[in-house]
């Protein structure tokens, strides 16, 4: 279920801390039904340029769109109905239990749904997010995957009551994988996957990048602040790419169906000397 229009966007959207440019010159548009995954290496800008997407950060140049309207003006209720966030590190310093932290999502935007809904909605995205069992917990006692997956559980709860005020939204997801072991992880990019075919536009931050290529409908790379190339996977990736980002000598392998570029596990070749 793709959707022609943007339901956000990014033009020349650029950002400057400490007289440094983090992000510089970054168009990227966020289309309903797609899966978008950010990928690029440490310090390239992923994260600033999320902040800036979620509104968390303030561009210094460019201009960010969403829902038709500029993301500035949007107040901030509305854009908690567009938009849901699950950042990269979350620290709460008070003991709230699992089904407190996750009924987060809901406070605020679920006051126009019933109690009943409300309640059966944390509950349906505690159980999604395969921490039902947990709900009694305190969340300070979790391990850093159980945490995240709560997190996880949290955003799923506020794009849900937030569907009752707008029907176009946006999931960004900043490295939700980080802690997870490998069963956790797929099953987390698979219902991001099918959070998208409902219609959401779905960014992810990742570092694996067999994982980026698998889940993404588009690929965006990033280095040094700027989005270097984008588009499908299988169009973008490739090895003179993974040499002047990453940093590496490997190559780009293809499976016969459907064709998506893949890196198998090797010692990295040694570059001839200069």
């Amino acid at each position: 279920m793709s959707d022609a229009n943007p339901i956000l966007s990014g033009h020349g959207v650029s950002f400057l801390a400490s007289g440094r440019k983090l992000v510089s010159d970054a168009s990227l548009e966020l289309t309903g039904g797609t899966t978008t995954i950010l990928i690029g290496p440490n310090g390239a800008g992923k994260s600033t340029l999320l902040k800036l997407l979620t509104g968390e950060l303030k561009p210094a140049g460019g201009d960010i769109r969403i829902a038709d309207e500029p993301l500035a003006a949007v107040p901030a209720w509305r854009l908690a109905c567009l938009r849901s966030v699950m950042a990269q590190h979350a620290r709460l310093a008070f003991p709230f239990s699992v089904y407190e932290v996750a009924s987060l999502g809901v406070d605020g935007i679920g006051r126009a749904l019933t109690r009943q809904r409300r309640e059966a909605i944390v509950a349906e995205s505690l159980t999604a997010a395969g921490v039902i069992d947990l709900a009694g917990r305190r969340y300070q006692t979790l391990s850093g995957g159980e945490q995240q997956r709560v997190q996880f559980a949290r955003v799923l709860c506020q794009l849900e009551a937030g569907r009752s005020v707008a029907q176009r939204q946006v999931l960004f997801l900043d490295e939700p994988i980080a802690s997870l072991d490998l069963c956790h992880q797929l099953a987390l990019l698979d219902m991001a996957r099918a959070i998208a075919a409902r219609g959401v536009a779905v960014l992810i931050v990742l570092h694996d990048l067999n994982l980026a290529v698998t889940y993404a409908d588009h690929l965006v790379v990033m280095d040094q602040g700027r989005i270097i190339a984008q588009g499908p996977p299988a169009r973008t990736l490739d090895d003179a790419l993974l040499r002047q980002v990453f940093k590496v000598d490997l190559t780009l392998s293809r499976a016969p169906a459907p064709g998506l570029p893949f890196l198998l596990p090797q010692q990295h070749r040694a570059r001839p000397a200069a």
